[in-house]
């Protein structure tokens, strides 16, 4: 299907792990100088007012303004030295992190956009900026496949700042949130990244699209968690839209281990 702009304040008037778990595979588009600058995420997390790992469990404060406020509305705050993208959900304090995502040239849901953003005729042009946003130090290439493989990676590629979209909507114009018809077959679900124990870092509120779960920021499937886990489970999606580009995406979803669901979405 050709991608369609989403109504970011009714896709994000949900329950934030809703959100997380639907944002997989949702297109961030971010207009710089006249040249669209996508992405395909990948990875997302959910924070919720209650739990003590959101930044809303500490209080309301001026900075923090963008978490109480509209669903739909961005939470933009320096981390790791970078720019971190979260935007609120329903309820106060409650919000989504996009922690990582594919550049659009190297996802399968490019060959699915097709309208929108002049985004194909864009592709060279667009990877050409990212990598010359986010090099590695010393000037060196960053992978294509790493230039948003992480959420301050992400931002720097996306050109995505605090002081220019943190407390404000997707304007349609240079932000937009598009669908492409991508379903992942599968989601991880596991416990989110850089959380301090005791603050609730147990909780499985982090979604990874299954099929390029080697491009987010840490691989749930090569290694352990705090918990001691390597994920929490893997959730086939009922309806998946992948197009088929080899066997290993042709043949279905994994298995889900412990058969544990996402919440349905509404």
């Amino acid at each position: 299907m050709p991608a369609a702009p989403i109504d970011t304040a009714r896709f994000f008037n949900r329950d934030a792990r809703v959100v997380a778990a639907d944002l997989l595979g949702k297109l961030l588009c971010h207009c710089v100088q006249d040249l669209w600058l996508c992405a395909v995420v990948i990875e997302a997390e959910a924070y919720l007012l209650e739990e003590r790992a959101s930044h809303a469990s500490l209080g309301y404060t001026e900075k923090r303004r963008a978490l109480f406020m509209a669903p739909g509305t961005i939470y933009m705050y320096y981390a790791r030295g970078g720019d971190s993208f979260n935007v609120s959900c329903r309820g106060e304090g409650n919000a989504v992190l996009v922690k990582a995502a594919l550049p659009l040239p190297l996802h399968p849901a490019g060959a699915q956009a097709g309208s929108g953003p002049p985004l194909r005729a864009q592709a060279e042009p667009m990877l050409r900026a990212m990598r010359a946003r986010n090099p590695l130090p010393g000037d060196r290439p960053r992978p294509d496949a790493r230039l948003c493989g992480g959420q301050t990676l992400l931002c720097r590629a996306l050109g995505l700042k605090v002081g220019e979209w943190d407390a404000r909507p997707f304007d349609g114009q240079r932000l937009t949130l598009m669908d492409t018809g991508y379903r992942p077959r599968a989601t991880i679900r596991t416990t989110r990244l850089g959380i301090p124990a005791g603050r609730d870092e147990h909780l499985p509120y982090r979604f990874v699209d299954y099929d390029h779960a080697r491009h987010c920021t840490r691989n749930p499937l090569a290694g352990r968690n705090g918990t001691g886990a390597a994920y929490v489970d893997i959730i086939p999606n009922p309806d998946p839209h992948v197009p088929a580009l080899d066997a290993e995406a042709a043949a279905g979803p994994p298995a889900a281990p412990r058969g544990v669901a996402i919440p349905p979405l509404e």
